[in-house]
């Protein structure tokens, strides 16, 4: 089958495993050694942020502390990909979220209040509060696992 065969359903699906493997790829930006994560935010088929967990602008690049615990200043990819847009012209309502992990109660809230519209994610995590929340405001969430 080629692609001109394939349906829309098909071929967002195609395109939301490429945004996702981007996103894995940006993950290897972070400094954090227990868990690497990336987030980009796409709308209109445009990456218009980008993010991964770490300190933030100007700290350490050392995410974890003496007794391997992540230290409590530590920024999610989500936030900092939706606070890099918040700083640009561009706007993340309507947006795509692609991130490695699935978002956290604290993240949700975020993704929730910046009108993101839908949220694609590939590992699980073992509270699952943030995700449901967001089902809760209807956005939609999509787990792909690679």
């Amino acid at each position: 089958m080629n692609k001109k065969e394939l349906s829309a359903e098909e071929k967002q699906f195609l395109l939301d495993k490429r945004y996702l493997r981007m996103a894995h790829i940006w993950a290897e930006n972070s400094y954090c050694e227990r868990r690497q994560v990336g987030a980009l935010l796409v709308k209109g088929k445009m990456i218009i942020s980008d993010g991964y967990n770490g300190t933030p602008s100007g700290f350490e690049n050392h995410c974890e502390d003496e007794n391997n615990i992540t230290k409590p200043y530590v920024l999610h990819a989500e936030a900092n990909a939706i606070t890099k847009v918040a700083r640009s012209n561009n706007s993340s309502e309507g947006a795509t979220l692609y991130v490695t992990c699935m978002p956290c109660i604290e993240c949700a809230k975020l993704i929730i209040q910046s009108g993101i519209v839908r949220v694609v994610y590939n590992q699980n995590y073992r509270v699952e509060d943030g995700v449901n929340l967001l089902k809760r405001a209807n956005i939609q969430t999509v787990n792909i696992q690679m």
